[in-house]
């Protein structure tokens, strides 16, 4: 970038926030992911939405920071409203994890339960080193977005 970047110049700490997150999907969301006309592209996209505050329903969280979200995601064709509804957890420092998704038509919510298991898996996942990220990459438990910033 140069000098004359107006992003770099006048939002030093966004520009540097978007430069350092990471995205990951994990096993179970991006086998559902594989069956509907969803892109990480798309994904990419609703992590900048929430990034300025656009989710859906904040499913709280262990502390202030980690936090789950709901967040819609449109399919092509259907909008938001009769798209997906995408389970995503983060510390809103630069991780961010699609953990769940199912389509409005399938379901209209996710339960209690589902609730809380999900919130343990956020945990866990917000929480993990760097060193075990890469190794459950390595074993196909997650899988890093690209994004297109980096």
């Amino acid at each position: 970038m140069t000098g004359s970047d107006s992003r770099l110049d006048k939002n030093t700490t966004r520009y540097h926030n978007i430069y350092m997150r990471r995205i990951f999907k994990t096993k179970t969301f991006n086998r559902w992911m594989r069956k509907l006309p969803l892109s990480d592209k798309v994904l990419l996209k609703a992590v900048d939405e929430m990034e300025h505050g656009l989710v859906d329903a904040d499913l709280g969280g262990n502390d202030s920071q980690d936090k789950v979200y709901k967040k819609r995601i449109a399919l092509p064709g259907k909008g938001k409203s009769g798209g997906t509804r995408t389970i995503v957890a983060t510390n809103k420092g630069g991780r961010w994890f699609f953990l769940y998704g199912f389509e409005k038509n399938d379901k209209d919510n996710i339960t209690m339960n589902e609730l809380a298991s999900l919130r343990d898996i956020a945990e866990a996942w917000l929480a993990a080193p760097d060193s075990a990220l890469s190794e459950a990459i390595a074993y196909d438990e997650l899988v890093e977005i690209c994004d297109e910033y980096q």
